[in-house]
């Protein structure tokens, strides 16, 4: 079995949370079903956002680009929506970017740039990117899949238009770089007939994997190599756990697959709640509720994917998680904490009157609390499951990425949905474009 950076903990959502296992394993029957049909399109050489994980060759290319994006460079503003985004801001929070008190460190006496990700289109937060920053040193990394998604090209034109305004329209090559698909014949892609026009640095953006799966391409990697971040590591991680469902019936995501339809199908469960207890995987949080929901959300299946942070929401939510409905599963993911960050001094303790803090870390509070939580919530009948993380690094987020995509997957293949497409969206599109047409300039 391939090593994983992570620990798959299943047991409290048995028999204490009224899963009888023999439910289960009839279940882990039928994942371990979608896991062979999995397997085979792996051989049949597809499911490319997966077995993407083996390649090496598309990193140095990804390097260029990142060299002309950071040249002379105070501030990267990435612009993208959705699977575009969310990945690559999940990456970036292993910098510590996006935390409270996250400061860049500065590497080699310069101060390394400052990070922005606009993802959701909002007048006024785009007018405070384009006003507040130096447009001669900000540079920006464009990216959808097909070219043609709305908000990135308003954000783009927009930037454009404001460094053209600004004086610098002839120098506009050395502030974008484009990621998108290969031209195609007979389909449209303005974000590539832009990009060649200007002489922007191009991406060909993988044709078989759409964006909410395109975190381990360079859709999320080059935002993590333009932050310092190891990509190869990533892809490390990830390919450990895909590895292991490749050689097992039972890995850690055929489990949860198993897991997930078992609570619908047996427990009628509506709502699933993953639950970090540490601050940077806030943004994975996120990236994983689009994944959940934009692939298993048809033909009137699904269930809604909730997003919790922890400790923080033991004060806004357990309440309701505890003595509130009975139709939520918890996945409770911890990373180590305990003789981590600040130390109390135990001399101001006792002076306090706390002689509990004496001595303590911050880390070690959060350690007991994580334990808590996921204690309190199982003696309330509550089905929770731990991924304990070895380390929360490159490689540990690279696995949780693999772990959720396959899950996600397995589940769809089990529910007889297409994890892969997204048809129910399209008619908004649609109609933004009609309605945006017809407005008064």
């Amino acid at each position: 079995m391939s090593f994983l950076p992570y620990h798959h903990e299943i047991t409290r959502c048995l028999e204490s949370a009224g899963l009888p296992e023999i439910v289960f394993k009839d279940h882990l029957a039928r994942a371990s079903e979608a896991a062979k049909r999995l397997r085979a399109e792996v051989k049949q050489g597809g499911l490319a956002m997966l077995t993407i994980a083996r390649e090496s060759t598309d990193l140095a290319a990804m390097e260029e680009v990142a060299a002309h994006l950071l040249k002379n460079t105070s501030d990267l503003v990435v612009l993208g929506t959705g699977g575009s985004s969310l990945g690559a801001q999940a990456l970036a929070q292993l910098t510590g970017w996006n935390v409270a008190g996250h400061l860049p460190a500065a590497s080699g006496g310069e101060a390394p740039p400052r990070f922005h990700f606009p993802d959701n289109l909002d007048a006024g937060s785009m007018e405070a990117v384009l006003s507040g920053l130096d447009l001669r040193s900000t540079r920006f990394l464009v990216i959808s899949k097909s070219g043609g998604t709305a908000e990135t090209l308003m954000q783009m034109l927009a930037a454009m238009s404001a460094i053209e305004a600004a004086g610098g329209g002839k120098y506009m090559s050395q502030h974008f770089a484009v990621l998108t698909e290969p031209a195609k014949p007979g389909k449209e892609n303005p974000l590539r007939k832009i990009a060649e026009a200007r002489g922007f640095p191009l991406l060909d953006h993988h044709t078989g994997i759409g964006g909410r799966f395109s975190v381990l391409s360079n859709v999320g990697l080059l935002p993590a190599q333009l932050m310092g971040l190891d990509g190869a590591k990533v892809r490390e991680g990830a390919l450990g756990v895909l590895n292991g469902v490749l050689e097992s019936d039972d890995a850690a995501p055929v489990q949860g697959a198993a897991l997930c339809d078992a609570q619908v199908s047996f427990q009628k469960t509506a709502i699933h709640i993953l639950w970090p207890y540490v601050s940077r995987l806030e943004k994975f949080g996120l990236w994983y509720r689009q994944l959940w929901g934009e692939s298993l959300g048809k033909e009137s299946c699904g269930t809604l994917p909730a997003f919790g942070l922890g400790p923080v929401d033991q004060h806004s939510q357990l309440q309701l998680y505890l003595a509130g409905p009975k139709d939520k599963a918890f996945t409770i993911i911890t990373a180590p904490a305990a003789g981590t960050g600040p130390e109390v001094s135990a001399a101001l303790a006792r002076e306090c009157g706390l002689e509990l803090f004496a001595g303590r870390r911050i880390g070690d509070l959060v350690e007991a609390e994580q334990r808590a939580t996921i204690e309190t919530l199982s003696r309330a009948g509550c089905p929770v499951r731990e991924i304990a993380l070895s380390a929360l690094d490159e490689r540990g987020l690279g696995a949780l990425f693999m772990h959720f995509m396959i899950e996600t997957i397995l589940t769809g293949y089990m529910w007889g949905v297409d994890p892969f497409d997204q048809p129910a969206v399209e008619e908004g599109k649609v109609l933004a474009r009609e309605y945006l047409a017809t407005m008064a300039t």
